[in-house]
């Protein structure tokens, strides 16, 4: 019997990842739910994928997607909306008969003192344990890819890259790894109503990312420590929108503080493996930095 598996937000860093894991695991068939078809086009390569358009604002627009769904891998955009877009989405996903809801969440989404972003998570998290639908909640620290996602085109440019984080290190982990959980999570049992914290093996600070990035490439990475008030004017400047500024920069005080430097051993306790290390995921993505 084949299980049939919405992964929403599927061409964003964590979620084309899940698909492509998901689409190599015999009995399952998966959903791809992206906001432009166009945008998912290459997921529609993969063995056993679907891919369906999808508009977070729109009920109406959901209900080809969740139609005879399984499970959900619960992914919404960051965004000052995304709290109503995954409570739109959870509606429609009780309306339909899904089983089981596995949400995208952020490391200590349950913490305080509590920050915008997790906030904003910890609610919708409320909002699924009041729908009476199973749940699991993957709560994962910063991402790794957020470097060549975010900093490489400032480090191919000159070498390097900003942050307001001073000497704190936080305990990052490659999205390849979030999949390897969710993976588990959404083919395997006895799962429901945990919530997982999950890390990479150590933690780092920016200037020790600066030297492994620096190993890998080859070539000098600098990382500079910016006055919070300059790297404020900053994303000002490349026109982000206050609520996002704001909440960037807690993460970033955040960080600063060392609040998010703990690791945990859940990915390998559930993916069977070791994490990824930062000088492995350097290497892998050495070509995004030179």
């Amino acid at each position: 019997m084949h299980n049939t598996i919405l992964v929403t937000g599927a061409t964003g860093t964590v979620g084309r990842e899940v698909v492509i894991q998901l689409s190599i695991i015999d009995g399952v068939r998966v959903r791809a739910g992206v906001h432009s078809i166009i945008k998912g086009e290459n997921l529609k390569r993969l063995p056993d994928v679907e891919v369906v358009e999808m508009d977070f604002r729109n009920r109406d627009s959901l209900h080809a997607a969740f139609t005879h769904v399984d499970k959900v891998f619960l992914i919404t955009p960051f965004s000052d909306e995304q709290v109503a877009m995954a409570k739109t989405l959870i509606d429609e996903a009780k309306a339909a008969g899904v089983k089981h809801i596995v949400k995208l969440s952020v490391i200590k989404a349950d913490a305080v003192p509590e920050t915008m972003i997790g906030r904003w998570h910890r609610e919708v998290e409320k909002y699924i344990e009041d729908s009476g639908i199973a749940y699991t909640f993957l709560r994962p620290s910063s991402f790794m890819q957020n470097y060549s996602n975010y900093d490489a085109a400032s480090i191919k440019r000159d070498g390097r890259f900003y942050h307001a984080t001073g000497s704190g290190k936080v305990s990052c982990i490659d999205v390849r790894d979030i999949a390897a959980v969710a993976v588990e999570v959404l083919t395997g049992a006895g799962h429901e109503g945990k919530a997982y914290e999950l890390t990479g093996p150590e933690a780092l600070s920016n200037q020790e990312v600066a030297d492994m990035l620096s190993g890998a490439t080859g070539r000098q990475v600098a990382f500079v420590d910016v006055p919070e008030e300059a790297a404020r004017n900053s994303m000002l400047q490349q026109h982000m929108p206050e609520w996002m500024v704001d909440a960037m920069l807690e993460l970033e005080q955040a960080y600063k503080q060392n609040r998010f430097s703990e690791t945990t051993d859940t990915v390998g306790q559930l993916a069977g493996r070791p994490p990824h290390s930062f000088r492995q995921f350097a290497q892998d993505y050495r070509e995004c930095f030179i």
